[in-house]
């Protein structure tokens, strides 16, 4: 990213709960792609985000995935939607549990909003289940 020279725990921390949730290879990417002008923003997200957020321990992967869901949904961030439900690969959350969180979406912060969240999440759905990359209810990788 930029200077590694200064990286605090909390940073550290946030880059292994990032690789986790995320993959390795997308935070690569992130990486690869950080300039001098985003690098702070970064840094920021690494040790706000994912270091203290993401690495505390009062809530699980699986719920702090539910969570980030539904809040990315309720406010329109499809993208992120998307990275998030690829990441539920990673967290344990199913696909009965976004379907779940998305209908808090419908209640909480309106239908429209969940209805939109609902195609990205089925879509995304599809293409790991096409890629190979779903867990099933145990945890094993595959269809």
């Amino acid at each position: 990213m930029s200077d590694t020279t200064s990286e605090t725990p909390r940073f550290e921390a946030g880059m292994a709960v990032r690789r986790r949730v995320l993959g390795a290879a997308h935070v690569e990417r992130a990486e690869k792609a950080t300039t001098p002008f985003d690098a702070p923003f970064q840094r920021f997200i690494t040790e706000g985000a994912w270091g203290t957020l993401w690495a505390g321990d009062r809530l699980t992967l699986r719920e702090r995935s539910l969570v980030t869901i539904a809040l990315l949904a309720a406010l329109g961030q499809d993208d992120e939607v998307a990275l998030h439900v690829r990441a539920t690969r990673n967290t344990g959350a199913s696909e009965t549990d976004v379907a779940e969180a998305l209908m808090h979406v419908a209640v909480y912060a309106g239908v429209p909003a969940a209805n939109h969240a609902i195609k990205i999440a089925k879509r995304t759905f599809a293409e790991m289940a096409a890629e190979g990359t779903m867990r099933d209810v145990t945890g094993e990788s595959g269809r």
